[in-house]
């Protein structure tokens, strides 16, 4: 069973001593790195890293440099490599997580947008278009 976030937090604060809150919550914890998780998605989705990174337009090397985990891109390319790897919201939440980046939020326009994009499996360019079409910046 998952816990919510604020569940979690709400227990962080009830819990008598830290050692024992990080007992009870270790299993809902993110330990990955960032390459850990990009690789474990491609093996659990049965992906080519190429093949991702042509899907989510960006540059050739730098693309291998994210995977490798040489370089940390920015929030943008990061949900461009989760579009040209299909990932679903919640694979995309976790991925922005293990970055260190705040979550997509449907308030926001342009997280609206990309979201919409992830239900619909839009393409990088197809999300694009649509955040253009709303005055907002494109993912590339």
């Amino acid at each position: 069973m998952q816990k919510d976030t604020s569940e979690i937090v709400k227990e962080l604060g009830l819990c008598p001593d830290f050692q024992t809150f990080y007992r009870e919550n270790e299993d809902y914890m993110i330990f990955d790195d960032l390459s850990s998780l990009l690789g474990q998605l491609l093996e659990l989705k049965g992906l080519k890293k190429s093949q991702v990174i042509k899907n989510a337009e960006i540059a050739e090397i730098y693309g291998y440099q994210i995977f490798s985990g040489v370089r940390v891109p920015e929030k943008k390319k990061l949900l461009c490599l989760a579009v040209g790897m299909n990932l679903n919201i919640e694979e995309t939440q976790k991925l922005l997580k293990c970055a260190g980046y705040p979550q997509l939020y449907v308030k926001r326009p342009f997280d609206s947008v990309v979201l919409y994009g992830l239900c619909k499996e839009m393409s990088v360019v197809q999300i694009n278009e649509l955040l253009y079409t709303y005055g907002l910046e494109t993912l590339s």
